[in-house]
C-alpha cells in the first residue's frame, strides 16, 4: 500500500466542498489515514513550495496557500500516488478531464482546489512535513 498527500485548498475550503471531495476520494477506494485542517504562515507555505522557488509563480502560490484554512489529508491505497493525481485532474482546470476534482470545483490554474503529491520523495517528505512522527 502507498501513501500520498493530499490537500484540500483554501478555494475550496471557502466553498465548503472538503465533504465533496473526501466522498469522490472515498468513492475511489482511497482510505483517509491521517486529516487535520490547518491556517498556514506564509513562511511554512515557502518551504513546502521550495521546489517552486525559482518559478514566477512561487510567490503568488505562496499567498493564494496561506490565505485560509486548507485540510491536509494522508490517502493510502495501491498506487495511491499516481491514482490520486488522476482523479484531481490537469493542474490548470480548463485542461482536466471531465469528472476530476480540478474539472468539477478547479476555478483558475492557481485556484485549482487540490494538491497531491508527485512522487514517492515527494509524497514521505510532504506527509512528514504536516505530520512529523
Amino acid at each position: 500500500m502507498e501513501q500520498t498527500l493530499s490537500i484540500i485548498k483554501p478555494d475550496a475550503m471557502e466553498r465548503n466542498l472538503e465533504g465533496k471531495i473526501k466522498s469522490i476520494l472515498k468513492k475511489n477506494n482511497f482510505e483517509i489515514v491521517k486529516e487535520k485542517k490547518v491556517k498556514l504562515e506564509k513562511k511554512d507555505v515557502e518551504e513546502f513550495y521550495k521546489v517552486h522557488e525559482t518559478k514566477p509563480f512561487y510567490n503568488d502560490l505562496c499567498n493564494y496557500l496561506s490565505s485560509g484554512p486548507v485540510l491536509v489529508m494522508v490517502l493510502k491505497k495501491e498506487n495511491a500516488i499516481a491514482e490520486n493525481r488522476k482523479i484531481m485532474g490537469a493542474t490548470n482546470p480548463k485542461e482536466a478531464d471531465p469528472g476530476t476534482i480540478r474539472k468539477e470545483f478547479g476555478i483558475s490554474i492557481d485556484k485549482n482546489s487540490v494538491h497531491g503529491s508527485d512522487s514517492k520523495e515527494n509524497a514521505k517528505k510532504e506527509i512528514n512535513f504536516f505530520f512529523k512522527d
